[in-house]
């Protein structure tokens, strides 16, 4: 019987939640009642699916652009049990960035089985939608590490690594930049301001200006309580301060190299040649390829010059998950469902419909995804990033801080106070 918590429970946790609300649209329903008996997989509840051979109801809830992926896959999945239940199994679209809120609305009424982002685990697991993984030590071996931390409260395992993607890295135009190049920032920005060319990142987006700060040994994070946050951005002492941060990121704006724009303007600039490099993920690899052929290229981020070192920027890093939820009424098949959908071959098969690079370990190092430069890079980068485990409020401190670095200070307003002013909203009750 599956746990229950108090509604009071859930309202609670919803006061905690970091992400705002999102809707359903679109279904699909796929069915079998064969009664042919054949299963030659592994089964961690077994007693459960035995005693559970009726009408099977289950819904699915993953990306809209995941439709035809996971029906071929619901289809696979029937096949390989099929004879053990009458499935009758229905997927819904319905966003992973935004799972956690239209689950919490009601738990019980929710998917059985559900794809999320990784920032999402703590609520869920919190409110009790999600239950320790059956036979987490072979999904442990199966799985990145990086995916396996994502995808865990402590050493607990609580859902099912699906994708390791969620980051960002470097696209450059080979043209123009060989290996040497793209070591450094200070080198592109030569490079591009001697051709009269740009090189793009989006300083708007608290996601990628915490590459300047993540490997200077300023830190920020998230509080016990899993709602507010710390910050030391604004450490005044140490061999890296905050304010050797600040002047790093004015130098780079100061270039004329430089463009600060959101996602639209890099791709214009790819596409009309204005834009030679800049600091995106895995979403644009087909649209890079497109603009710059042979010459496109991908990479780990370069290094850039902060307090007269050469520091390599960070990232942080993402990753899709699997849940099975716990108010399942078939509760032991949503678990075998979850499992299936994650498993190597349908992680494959993912990165081949959908160019989503796995979290499976033997997968992402099959020749197909090897030979993808975006995903490549990514896997390089993945030894400077972390995971995104940070509060509501760490999001428009750090954007307000960054446009005025990326205007180039233009009032001359201090260093140390907007610095100061940025970390005090960061962390902020």
């Amino acid at each position: 019987m599956r746990k229950k918590i108090s509604t009071f429970l859930i309202t609670a946790v919803l006061a905690a939640s970091l992400s705002g609300c999102a809707g359903t649209n679109g279904e699909s329903k796929i069915t079998d009642a064969d009664t042919e008996q054949q299963n030659n997989g592994e089964n961690p509840d077994k007693s459960e699916i035995s005693a559970d051979t009726g009408d099977v109801e289950l819904t699915v809830w993953g990306a809209e652009e995941d439709e035809a992926l996971l029906t071929q896959i619901i289809e696979s999945f029937q096949q390989e049990y099929k004879g053990q239940a009458n499935f009758h199994i229905t997927f819904t679209a319905q966003s992973e960035s935004n799972c956690k809120d239209v689950l919490m609305g009601d738990l019980e009424a929710g998917a059985d089985v559900f794809a999320f982002a990784d920032d999402q685990l703590n609520t869920l697991v919190a409110a009790g939608a999600l239950e320790p993984v059956e036979n987490a030590e072979r999904i442990k071996a199966e799985n990145l590490p990086g995916a396996v931390e994502a995808a865990s409260v402590g050493n607990t395992l609580y859902a099912y690594p699906l994708t390791a993607d969620n980051g960002y890295f470097l696209y450059y135009n080979k043209q123009f930049f060989n290996q040497e190049d793209i070591k450094t920032f200070d080198r592109m920005l030569q490079i591009a301001e001697e051709n009269e060319k740009k090189i793009t990142m989006d300083w708007s987006s608290a996601w990628y200006v915490y590459s300047f700060f993540g490997n200077t040994d300023l830190e920020v994070g998230l509080n016990s309580d899993g709602i507010t946050n710390f910050c030391t951005w604004n450490q005044t002492e140490g061999d890296i301060k905050g304010v050797d941060v600040a002047n790093a990121m004015l130098a780079i704006a100061n270039s004329p190299a430089f463009l600060n724009t959101v996602e639209d303007g890099f791709l214009e600039g790819v596409r009309d040649g204005s834009v030679i490099a800049g600091v995106s993920g895995v979403w644009n690899a087909v649209a890079m390829q497109e603009a710059w052929g042979t010459n496109y290229g991908a990479a780990k981020l370069p290094t850039y010059t902060c307090a007269g070192k050469q520091i390599q920027m960070a990232s942080f890093s993402g990753y899709k998950l699997i849940g099975a939820n716990s108010y399942s009424k078939h509760y032991a098949w949503a678990v075998r469902l979850a499992e299936w959908i994650s498993n190597e071959k349908n992680q494959q098969l993912r990165f081949e419909m959908r160019g989503q690079g796995p979290a499976n370990t033997n997968a992402a190092s099959s020749a197909d995804i090897q030979s993808s430069p975006a995903i490549t890079a990514l896997l390089h980068q993945s030894e400077f990033s972390r995971l995104q485990r940070i509060g509501g409020n760490f999001w428009d401190p750090v954007s307000a801080f960054a446009l005025n670095m990326a205007s180039g200070n233009p009032e001359g307003k201090g260093l140390q106070e907007q610095l100061d002013s940025m970390v005090e909203g960061i962390t902020a009750p």
